[in-house]
């Protein structure tokens, strides 16, 4: 008997380990910029500096989330119900950066 349903291993593509190993490097890269700015004075007393520390691990954690925990080979209805709060909680704090003037424009 014949099943159109797919087997688990077909499901969607998984990535390989030459993918992960890029993964890795990208966000170990990214880990040394944030390390390396902060030794930066004229950096840390500027207004950007929260700013782009914040921008930077929110790529961290996007890429995290789309390659580890595979939401990237997702349906798109999980990646939606995922994306939708971050971005409203991620909008959500810079209001509140502005609010208590950490940043300006």
């Amino acid at each position: 008997m014949s099943h159109d349903a797919k087997s688990p291993a077909q499901a969607h593509a998984h990535p390989t380990g030459a993918t992960y190993l890029k993964v890795a490097v990208i966000l170990t890269v990214i880990t040394i910029v944030e390390v390396w700015a902060y030794y930066i004075p004229a950096l840390v007393a500027s207004p950007l500096f929260n700013p782009s520390l914040i921008i930077m691990s929110a790529a961290k954690f996007a890429i995290v989330v789309l390659f580890y925990m595979h939401l990237k080979y997702d349906h798109k209805l999980f990646k939606a119900l995922f994306t939708g709060p971050l971005i409203i909680a991620g909008a959500t704090i810079l209001a509140l950066l502005f609010l208590f003037a950490k940043i300006s424009l």
